[in-house]
């Protein structure tokens, strides 16, 4: 192995995240814990300058391979890489008051999210299935410490140990489907997979077998229906600040696998892996609007409502190739792109409402707290409204671009079924989000204003947030063009 194939440059994001971690870890040890605001400062600032620097990067960047082709650098790994930095700063500048509040360890939730969001850097990046693995792994014990980070309470612990034990089974799913698709095939190297699908050179049905075990350790990590036993009581248990962290940057990672994996990867038994999907993709619809109907709790509803758009998402993936047909693949993978990059900008600033409320050692989680909420805090009333809406898919919200882009995508490949029963759900979703809207604006409170103002900063962010989501629906273009090269570039490396 010699130092041109290793090629440190294409793993210069993750080199660089590395570095921001080791110096906010030097900085915790050296102050003892003093010196929050530098810990706080210094991690938001590392991650905002790397996402401008990968969004920079990401004009001139060609697709290659690098570290023996382990790892593999394109346009869709550096714009997944710059939302992620930029989510996970955002989720940072929300969760500071909360983390003091709830005398929780604010270095070491720093330190956490930023392990996180370097296991979904290796995510991004990986060619190669153990790479896939140690990055899935990375990310996720990170988000198992930072649920249980609350030590004094029982629910955040049966909340860490729920997510602990069904993502190590999970994990089991993903190791065995890789170890069958190294049988079929003899390597564990993505492009040379593919390879020898396409050349008859592996044993379909195992590789048909290793799929099945892959698609469900990705439901896992997804959270889609039948696998979605810990989303609501994970969202619920943890700290609202971990919720965040789980709800938003992890979805790029967890997409970028899809990609990598299911259409880079396995394109060669789509017509096997797409049936898997549509059929997740109908479950979690049906289960993720339903049941949210009958929550009281918001982060619960909210967690429901994840479920039902991550279905969404997978509708658009399962459009992409038809047998022989590929015609519409970049459209559809791009609109699920597009989906999920849309989708966490509304979470991020859906659990910042609900961070940003919440008085110290006043939780702010259940429908009955956001009662009358337009009369004590209308700014962050007007701000879930936007929000709401757009996972709701009302226009001119970026959820409606994002919902039409994939029943476009899905109709173009003949779902039109499935399309129509996408609509529908989306309509029986609508009554929840709605209700939130009603509680807020056409309820009398029942607490009197908070004494507590808004930070200044947090407040300016959110309703930026909140702005970038009007924008977007109002000005889909860009984004999408975006989403649609990155796409193409990364089908044809």
């Amino acid at each position: 192995m010699t130092l041109e194939s290793l090629n440190l440059m294409s793993v210069a994001p993750e080199l660089a995240l590395f570095a921001l971690v080791v110096l906010v870890m030097l900085i915790e040890i050296v102050t003892r814990s003093q010196a929050k605001s530098l810990v706080h400062m210094v991690s938001v600032a590392g991650l905002l300058t790397l996402s401008l620097w990968l969004l920079q990067e990401a004009a001139f960047v060609v697709s290659s391979v690098g570290m023996n082709g382990m790892v593999v650098v394109d346009l869709m790994g550096h714009l997944l890489k710059s939302g992620a930095s930029l989510t996970t700063a955002v989720a940072l500048i929300y969760c500071r008051r909360s983390l003091e509040h709830e005398g929780m360890g604010f270095g070491e939730f720093h330190l956490f999210a930023l392990f996180s969001l370097l296991g979904g850097f290796v995510m991004i990046s990986a060619n190669h299935l153990l790479v896939v693995y140690l990055g899935i792994e990375l990310l996720t014990l990170s988000l198992y410490a930072a649920v249980a980070l609350r030590r004094d309470s029982a629910i955040s612990t049966e909340a860490a140990m729920k997510y602990f034990v069904l993502g190590a089974l999970a994990s089991g799913f993903l190791l065995y489907g890789m170890s069958m698709l190294y049988g079929a095939t003899g390597s564990l190297e993505i492009p040379i997979i593919q390879d020898k699908l396409s050349m008859g050179r592996a044993d379909r049905l195992v590789v048909v077998f290793g799929a099945v075990f892959l698609v469900a350790g990705l439901a896992f990590k997804l959270g889609v229906v039948p696998f979605h036993m810990w989303v609501p009581d994970v969202y619920q248990g943890a700290p609202t600040a971990t919720t965040l962290l789980i709800g938003a940057a992890p979805k790029f990672a967890a997409f970028a696998v899809l990609i990598r994996l299911l259409v880079s990867g396995l394109i060669g038994v789509a017509i096997d892996w797409q049936q898997m999907l549509l059929v997740l993709c109908v479950l979690s619809l049906v289960v993720g609007n339903l049941v949210a109907i009958m929550q009281t709790n918001v982060k619960r509803i909210l967690a429901y409502s994840t479920i039902a758009h991550m279905g969404f998402m997978l509708l658009a993936i399962s459009s992409g190739v038809l047998g022989e047909q590929v015609d519409g693949a970049v459209n559809a993978y791009a609109a699920s792109m597009f989906y999920i990059v849309t989708y966490a900008l509304t979470a991020l600033g859906s659990f910042g409402v609900i961070l940003l409320a919440s008085e110290k050692g006043i939780p702010f989680e259940t429908l009955d707290d956001f009662k009358g909420l337009a009369k004590t805090r209308p700014e962050l009333s007007w701000i879930m409204l936007i929000l709401v809406f757009s996972l709701a898919g009302i226009p001119p919200m970026v959820g409606f671009s994002a919902k039409l882009a994939v029943l476009e995508s899905a109709v173009s490949a003949g779902y039109l079924e499935l399309a129509v029963f996408a609509v529908m759900a989306s309509l029986v979703g609508a009554f929840f989000y709605l209700r939130i809207v009603k509680t807020m604006f056409f309820d009398e409170p029942l607490s009197p204003p908070p004494s507590t103002p808004l930070c200044g900063i947090q407040r300016s962010v959110l309703s930026a947030n909140a702005l970038a989501v009007l924008l977007l629906g109002i000005l889909p273009g860009p984004l999408m063009a975006w989403c649609v090269a990155a796409i193409r570039l990364s089908l044809s490396s």
